[in-house]
Protein backbone atom coordinates (compact mmCIF):
# COMPACT_ATOMS: atom_id res chain seq x y z
CA UNK A 1 0.00 0.00 0.00
CA UNK A 2 1.60 3.45 -0.77
CA UNK A 3 2.19 6.05 1.24
CA UNK A 4 -1.11 8.24 0.12
CA UNK A 5 -3.18 5.16 0.00
CA UNK A 6 -2.52 4.31 3.51
CA UNK A 7 -3.58 8.04 4.36
CA UNK A 8 -6.76 8.07 2.73
CA UNK A 9 -7.54 4.62 4.22
CA UNK A 10 -6.85 5.87 8.10
CA UNK A 11 -8.88 9.37 6.93
CA UNK A 12 -11.74 7.26 5.79
CA UNK A 13 -11.68 4.51 8.67
CA UNK A 14 -11.43 7.61 11.40
CA UNK A 15 -14.51 9.41 9.37
CA UNK A 16 -16.21 5.98 9.22
CA UNK A 17 -15.99 5.42 13.03
CA UNK A 18 -17.26 8.65 13.74
CA UNK A 19 -20.14 8.16 11.61
CA UNK A 20 -20.96 5.24 13.22
CA UNK A 21 -20.69 6.82 16.54
CA UNK A 22 -22.93 9.28 15.74
CA UNK A 23 -25.93 7.19 13.98
CA UNK A 24 -25.76 5.12 17.49
CA UNK A 25 -29.07 6.09 19.64
CA UNK A 26 -28.34 4.78 23.29
CA UNK A 27 -32.21 4.38 25.00
CA UNK A 28 -32.22 4.95 28.60
CA UNK A 29 -35.38 3.37 30.67
CA UNK A 30 -34.81 5.76 34.40
CA UNK A 31 -37.13 5.46 37.45
CA UNK A 32 -39.16 8.97 36.96
CA UNK A 33 -37.23 10.72 40.43
CA UNK A 34 -34.04 10.37 37.89
CA UNK A 35 -35.17 12.72 36.22
CA UNK A 36 -33.29 16.01 36.67
CA UNK A 37 -29.89 13.26 36.73
CA UNK A 38 -30.52 11.68 33.37
CA UNK A 39 -30.94 14.86 31.89
CA UNK A 40 -27.44 16.05 32.77
CA UNK A 41 -26.08 13.19 32.46
CA UNK A 42 -27.36 12.38 28.87
CA UNK A 43 -25.95 14.91 27.96
CA UNK A 44 -22.92 15.15 29.03
CA UNK A 45 -22.50 11.79 27.90
CA UNK A 46 -23.31 13.01 24.37
CA UNK A 47 -21.55 15.57 24.17
CA UNK A 48 -18.35 13.08 25.13
CA UNK A 49 -18.52 10.07 22.89
CA UNK A 50 -20.89 11.78 20.49
CA UNK A 51 -23.91 8.85 20.68
CA UNK A 52 -27.31 10.36 21.09
CA UNK A 53 -29.30 9.10 24.16
CA UNK A 54 -32.46 9.60 25.22
CA UNK A 55 -33.90 8.39 28.78
CA UNK A 56 -37.96 7.74 29.09
CA UNK A 57 -38.87 8.41 32.22
CA UNK A 58 -41.45 6.41 34.49
CA UNK A 59 -42.65 4.13 37.42
CA UNK A 60 -39.44 1.41 37.71
CA UNK A 61 -42.45 -1.40 37.33
CA UNK A 62 -43.96 0.45 34.10
CA UNK A 63 -40.29 0.98 32.88
CA UNK A 64 -39.33 -3.13 33.62
CA UNK A 65 -43.06 -4.37 32.28
CA UNK A 66 -42.68 -1.86 28.55
CA UNK A 67 -38.55 -4.06 28.47
CA UNK A 68 -40.32 -7.31 29.56
CA UNK A 69 -42.91 -6.19 26.53
CA UNK A 70 -40.47 -5.95 24.05
CA UNK A 71 -39.51 -2.15 24.26
CA UNK A 72 -36.19 -1.04 22.96
CA UNK A 73 -34.32 -0.17 25.81
CA UNK A 74 -30.39 0.20 26.40
CA UNK A 75 -30.30 0.86 29.71
CA UNK A 76 -32.72 -0.14 33.06
CA UNK A 77 -32.47 2.19 35.82
CA UNK A 78 -34.39 1.29 38.57
CA UNK A 79 -35.33 2.84 42.13
CA UNK A 80 -34.93 -0.01 43.71
CA UNK A 81 -33.84 -3.91 43.17
CA UNK A 82 -37.09 -5.89 43.23
CA UNK A 83 -37.57 -4.80 39.02
CA UNK A 84 -34.39 -5.46 38.65
CA UNK A 85 -34.09 -8.41 40.30
CA UNK A 86 -37.32 -9.22 37.97
CA UNK A 87 -36.10 -8.47 34.80
CA UNK A 88 -32.65 -10.19 35.34
CA UNK A 89 -34.23 -13.14 36.41
CA UNK A 90 -36.22 -13.10 33.39
CA UNK A 91 -32.72 -12.97 31.05
CA UNK A 92 -33.76 -9.18 29.92
CA UNK A 93 -30.55 -7.98 31.47
CA UNK A 94 -26.66 -8.74 31.45
CA UNK A 95 -26.15 -9.69 34.84
CA UNK A 96 -22.45 -8.96 34.65
CA UNK A 97 -23.15 -5.05 33.49
CA UNK A 98 -25.20 -4.32 36.83
CA UNK A 99 -24.15 -2.08 39.36
CA UNK A 100 -25.87 0.74 42.74
CA UNK A 101 -24.95 4.20 40.75
CA UNK A 102 -26.79 6.07 43.42
CA UNK A 103 -28.86 6.07 46.81
CA UNK A 104 -31.33 8.09 48.53
CA UNK A 105 -33.08 9.40 51.38
CA UNK A 106 -36.91 9.46 52.25
CA UNK A 107 -38.50 12.55 53.64
CA UNK A 108 -41.43 14.37 54.00
CA UNK A 109 -41.89 17.63 52.15
CA UNK A 110 -44.23 20.29 52.54
CA UNK A 111 -45.37 23.72 51.62
CA UNK A 112 -46.79 26.66 54.08
CA UNK A 113 -47.37 26.85 57.61
CA UNK A 114 -46.32 23.33 59.04
CA UNK A 115 -45.70 22.70 62.69
CA UNK A 116 -41.79 22.26 63.27
CA UNK A 117 -41.65 19.05 64.69
CA UNK A 118 -39.66 16.05 63.97
CA UNK A 119 -42.76 13.52 63.93
CA UNK A 120 -43.95 12.02 60.88
CA UNK A 121 -47.33 11.25 62.37
CA UNK A 122 -47.55 15.04 63.62
CA UNK A 123 -46.69 16.15 59.96
CA UNK A 124 -48.48 13.68 58.49
CA UNK A 125 -51.92 13.81 60.18
CA UNK A 126 -53.01 17.03 59.59
CA UNK A 127 -54.59 16.49 55.92
CA UNK A 128 -54.08 14.53 53.16
CA UNK A 129 -50.56 13.05 52.34
CA UNK A 130 -49.20 12.11 48.96
CA UNK A 131 -46.89 9.06 48.65
CA UNK A 132 -46.40 6.54 45.24
CA UNK A 133 -48.56 3.31 45.19
CA UNK A 134 -47.21 1.07 47.70
CA UNK A 135 -48.56 -1.93 45.46
CA UNK A 136 -45.72 -0.78 42.44
CA UNK A 137 -44.05 1.86 42.99
CA UNK A 138 -40.40 1.84 44.78
CA UNK A 139 -40.85 5.02 46.48
CA UNK A 140 -44.80 4.28 47.82
CA UNK A 141 -42.94 0.60 49.21
CA UNK A 142 -40.71 2.31 50.86
CA UNK A 143 -43.05 5.14 52.61
CA UNK A 144 -45.39 1.79 53.68
CA UNK A 145 -42.26 0.09 54.94
CA UNK A 146 -41.11 3.01 57.15
CA UNK A 147 -44.62 4.19 58.38
CA UNK A 148 -44.80 0.25 59.36
CA UNK A 149 -41.63 0.74 61.04
CA UNK A 150 -42.62 3.51 63.14
CA UNK A 151 -46.31 1.98 63.67
CA UNK A 152 -47.88 4.84 62.08
CA UNK A 153 -49.37 3.10 58.94
CA UNK A 154 -52.55 1.94 59.77
CA UNK A 155 -53.40 5.28 61.92
CA UNK A 156 -52.61 7.17 58.52
CA UNK A 157 -53.01 4.86 55.75
CA UNK A 158 -56.73 6.38 55.02
CA UNK A 159 -54.94 9.93 54.83
CA UNK A 160 -52.58 8.89 52.02
CA UNK A 161 -53.36 9.73 48.23
CA UNK A 162 -51.30 7.43 46.16
CA UNK A 163 -49.27 8.72 42.80
CA UNK A 164 -48.58 6.68 40.02
CA UNK A 165 -45.41 7.48 40.23
CA UNK A 166 -42.76 9.81 43.13
CA UNK A 167 -42.73 12.66 40.84
CA UNK A 168 -46.89 12.70 41.00
CA UNK A 169 -47.01 12.69 44.89
CA UNK A 170 -44.04 15.70 44.88
CA UNK A 171 -46.27 17.46 42.56
CA UNK A 172 -49.49 17.34 44.25
CA UNK A 173 -47.76 18.58 47.42
CA UNK A 174 -46.08 21.64 44.97
CA UNK A 175 -49.84 22.57 43.77
CA UNK A 176 -51.17 22.17 47.62
CA UNK A 177 -53.85 19.83 46.78
CA UNK A 178 -52.50 17.84 49.51
CA UNK A 179 -50.59 19.06 52.60
CA UNK A 180 -47.37 16.87 52.25
CA UNK A 181 -46.14 14.44 50.63
CA UNK A 182 -43.71 11.28 50.99
CA UNK A 183 -41.09 11.84 48.57
CA UNK A 184 -37.27 11.23 48.30
CA UNK A 185 -34.64 13.69 49.25
CA UNK A 186 -33.42 14.55 45.48
CA UNK A 187 -37.36 14.68 44.36
CA UNK A 188 -37.86 17.87 47.56
CA UNK A 189 -33.98 19.40 46.86
CA UNK A 190 -35.59 19.89 42.53
CA UNK A 191 -38.28 22.15 44.04
CA UNK A 192 -37.06 23.17 47.62
CA UNK A 193 -38.22 26.76 46.31
CA UNK A 194 -41.51 25.34 47.19
CA UNK A 195 -41.43 22.39 49.00
CA UNK A 196 -39.34 22.47 52.69
CA UNK A 197 -38.22 18.94 53.55
CA UNK A 198 -39.69 18.51 57.91
CA UNK A 199 -38.58 15.11 57.86
CA UNK A 200 -36.50 12.53 57.13
CA UNK A 201 -36.79 9.24 57.92
CA UNK A 202 -34.44 6.74 59.79
CA UNK A 203 -32.63 4.67 57.49
CA UNK A 204 -33.17 1.40 59.51
CA UNK A 205 -37.34 2.58 59.46
CA UNK A 206 -36.85 1.25 55.17
CA UNK A 207 -35.07 -0.87 52.91
CA UNK A 208 -31.92 1.07 51.69
CA UNK A 209 -32.53 2.99 48.96
CA UNK A 210 -30.96 2.28 45.61
CA UNK A 211 -30.36 2.94 42.02
CA UNK A 212 -29.05 -0.37 40.06
CA UNK A 213 -28.43 0.06 36.96
CA UNK A 214 -27.98 -2.79 34.20
CA UNK A 215 -27.82 -2.93 30.12
CA UNK A 216 -30.43 -5.05 28.80
CA UNK A 217 -29.43 -8.22 26.64
CA UNK A 218 -29.60 -6.47 23.72
CA UNK A 219 -28.26 -3.33 24.30
CA UNK A 220 -26.18 -0.97 21.92
CA UNK A 221 -22.50 -1.18 22.43
CA UNK A 222 -22.53 2.20 23.95
CA UNK A 223 -24.33 1.00 27.06
CA UNK A 224 -21.39 -0.06 28.85
CA UNK A 225 -19.52 2.87 27.79
CA UNK A 226 -22.95 5.19 29.85
CA UNK A 227 -23.25 2.67 32.60
CA UNK A 228 -19.03 3.77 33.55
CA UNK A 229 -20.02 6.84 32.89
CA UNK A 230 -22.50 7.28 35.63
CA UNK A 231 -20.57 5.42 38.22
CA UNK A 232 -17.69 7.29 37.30
CA UNK A 233 -16.31 11.14 38.64
CA UNK A 234 -18.55 12.99 36.43
CA UNK A 235 -21.52 10.80 36.88
CA UNK A 236 -21.02 10.86 40.73
CA UNK A 237 -20.54 15.04 40.93
CA UNK A 238 -24.10 14.97 39.01
CA UNK A 239 -25.79 12.85 41.44
CA UNK A 240 -24.31 14.26 44.27
CA UNK A 241 -25.24 17.73 43.31
CA UNK A 242 -28.58 17.41 43.00
CA UNK A 243 -29.22 15.27 46.31
CA UNK A 244 -28.38 11.80 46.02
CA UNK A 245 -26.45 9.61 48.13
CA UNK A 246 -23.80 7.97 47.59
CA UNK A 247 -24.35 4.46 46.12
CA UNK A 248 -24.63 1.34 48.95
Amino acid sequence: MSRISAIVFFLLAGLASSFAAAQERLTVFAAASMREAMEQAAAAFEAESGVETVVSLAASSVLARQIAAGAPADIFISANLAWTDWLEERGFLRAESRRNVAGNDLVIAAGGPMPRIADAGVLLGRGRFAMGDPGHVPAGAYAKAALESLGLWEALKGRAVFGENARVALELARRGEVTAAIVYGSDQKAVEGDLARLYTFPPGSHPPIVYPAAATGNAAPAADAFLAFLSGPQGQAIFRGLGFAAPR
